[in-house]
């Protein structure tokens, strides 16, 4: 039936146009016979497909068929996500790995002064490490230990900002003294010194010029005392002006840091600049008899440094591939 309309249709032109010359047939004809799947609806879509190249490639040479590179966001509005992320990674590494805090009086002179700030390393308790002879730590009060004391009122601001670890520490109930024993040890002190430790003397050079290791006092400058598991024994370096374990010997602890008290060691002076400086534990703690622990610990003091060694690796190599693609 599709040939006989057909014919009938060539039929009638020739009787219509007999005599004149045959136009070709309009194209608007075609196109009404041919379906949306044809070529029609293909030319059209080609249509549209250079329709959009040629959006995305104005302003290029008349030679130039590469298009051109997405225009990247604005600093501006980058800025917010950056904060966010600046935010969210100083929490982080301020709740598991380093926070500063702010040295508040002179009891350890001269290794630390008054308005120091110090960066404490919160990571290595994770893995099982516990305080080390001759560290420097911070702890919290064990029995109001600052009573009395005065303390800071900070503002609004400087409490968010040392909650996220982007100021010192606003926790004023926080001290920082040296470990002078750990759990097992027998410390002791008798006139003016020098310090014992399982029966060795130590050769103190921290200690506050003009200072006496051991303080001559009935007050709790005189003691032997024998460090339970799991606590501490802290004594600050200025030994005339420091308010320690000595002198706290009556608390509910008996002057002891528990050790689930200590919120990680100090280990670096990070301000001001021209005080900055590592702790390290002094060499009289590695006296023979004494230390029956350096090895462990110190492994473990380690884990900082190569955890982040194997966390850097591959953000550079990312970075690496990134730049590579985009070049």
């Amino acid at each position: 039936m599709g040939d006989v309309a057909v014919g009938a249709r060539s039929g009638h032109d020739g009787e219509e146009h007999r005599g004149r010359p045959v136009e070709a047939p309009a194209p608007a004809a075609d196109s009404a016979v041919t379906s949306g799947s044809d070529a029609g609806a293909d030319e059209d879509g080609k249509d549209g497909v250079e329709s959009g190249t040629q959006t995305r490639t104005e302003g290029q040479g008349p030679g130039d068929s590469t298009p051109q590179a997405k225009k990247p966001r604005s600093f501006w509005k980058e800025l917010p996500i950056l904060i966010v992320i600046a935010l969210v990674l100083a929490l982080l590494i301020k709740t598991f790995l380093v926070q500063a805090f702010s040295i508040p009086s002179d009891s350890m002179q001269n290794t630390l002064q008054q308005g120091d700030r110090v960066l404490v390393d919160k990571l290595t308790p994770w893995f099982g490490s516990e305080p080390e002879r001759g560290e420097v730590v911070v702890f919290h009060d064990p029995d109001d230990w600052l009573a009395g004391e005065p303390t800071a009122n900070p503002n609004a601001l400087q409490t968010v900002l040392s909650w996220i670890g982007l100021m010192p520490s606003a926790q004023e109930k926080d001290l920082i003294k040296r470990v002078i024993g750990v759990g097992g040890d027998t410390v002791s002190c008798s006139g003016t010194g020098p310090l014992m430790v399982n029966g060795k003397a130590l050769n103190e050079p921290y200690v506050y010029p003009g200072n006496t290791p051991c303080t001559n006092d009935d007050q709790g400058g005189q003691f032997t005392v024998k460090v339970p598991k799991g606590d501490i024994w802290v004594m600050g370096d200025h030994r005339q002006n420091s308010r320690d374990s000595r002198y706290n010997q009556s608390d509910k602890h008996h002057g002891m840091v528990p050790v689930n008290e200590v919120v990680g060691r100090a280990i670096v002076k990070a301000w001001p600049i021209n005080r900055w400086g590592t702790l390290p534990i002094p060499d009289t703690f590695d006296q023979t008899g004494i230390n029956t622990q350096a090895s462990a610990s110190r492994l473990l003091t380690a884990a900082p440094e190569g955890l982040a060694l194997v966390g850097v690796l591959p953000l550079a190599l990312w970075r690496r591939r990134r730049s590579a693609k985009v070049a």
